[in-house]
């Protein structure tokens, strides 16, 4: 069940702690796509908040958000570019995406072979996909106070097992959100801290999420044989034993039929 767009809307704009998980998966984002000049981006669920920095630079970018959590504008004073969908029928051509975000979407779907067959189809040939997902052997996970706390949580292992078998080739991933997940000013101070320490004693295991970087699996073309195979039936023979003396009188009348 998808979490309601108010909520999550409220919880980045108006909570110490929404700001610090923007902050966080914003820079994740960066260093997993350092040059995004040029390319087209889709994010799907509630991406509005960590892409943003990213809007002056791309090509195009299209906000998705599920039926089942409801749309709101964005960006504030601008032409909007968020678009109500259904997770298995997204408003875009195939192949035509460099780039696709998952936030608050992959861990609420309820047709996740759909979601995964349209996020493949939209892809271009070496497109790539971020996966952000509430990591199971994390805090942020087992707390109300996150929307990270609500929906179906993975562990890396999961997440990879998934992909693979709806043709994605994962490539990197890492965790981020070491800070505890309260609003008291006490752990809001020391996030900055926490993160740091984080990545560099548990990359996997206490991160509040999971990021993973996937690419399409583009499936090899079967060869074709340039070689012609011709059937002839057997009665064509006239059921005639094959001796060298039949097979020069056969030989010999193929050649006056061609000459006729």
């Amino acid at each position: 069940m998808y979490l309601d767009v108010d909520n999550l809307y409220k919880f980045y704009s108006k909570t110490g702690l929404g700001h610090i998980v923007q902050n966080v998966i914003s820079s994740a984002v960066r260093e997993f796509w350092p040059d995004t000049a040029g390319k087209s981006f889709v994010g799907y669920g509630f991406v509005a908040p960590i892409i943003w920095p990213l809007e002056t630079e791309v090509e195009r970018l299209t906000l998705l958000m599920p039926g089942q959590q409801g749309v709101i504008y964005w960006p504030n004073n601008f032409d909007n570019i968020s678009v109500l969908c259904e997770e298995n029928l997204w408003p875009l051509p195939s192949g035509t995406t460099d780039r696709i975000v998952f936030l608050h979407g992959l861990e609420f779907s309820e047709n996740m072979s759909a979601l995964f067959n349209e996020c493949w189809r939209v892809l271009s040939p070496g497109g790539k996909v971020l996966f952000i997902v509430p990591n199971r052997t994390g805090l942020w996970c087992r707390s109300e106070l996150t929307p990270f706390g609500s929906g179906r949580a993975y562990t890396l292992s999961q997440l990879e097992s998934q992909l693979l078998k709806h043709s994605f080739t994962p490539k990197r991933s890492f965790s981020s959100l070491f800070s505890v997940p309260s609003n008291k000013k006490i752990w809001l101070k020391s996030a900055s801290l926490l993160e740091a320490i984080g990545k560099f004693i548990f990359p996997i295991q206490a991160g509040g999420v999971i990021i993973l970087e996937a690419t399409k699996q583009v499936p090899a073309s079967k060869r074709i044989s340039n070689k012609l195979k011709i059937r002839v039936p057997f009665r064509a023979m006239g059921n005639q034993p094959i001796t060298p003396k039949y097979s020069a009188m056969l030989t010999k009348k193929i050649k006056l039929n061609s000459k006729e």
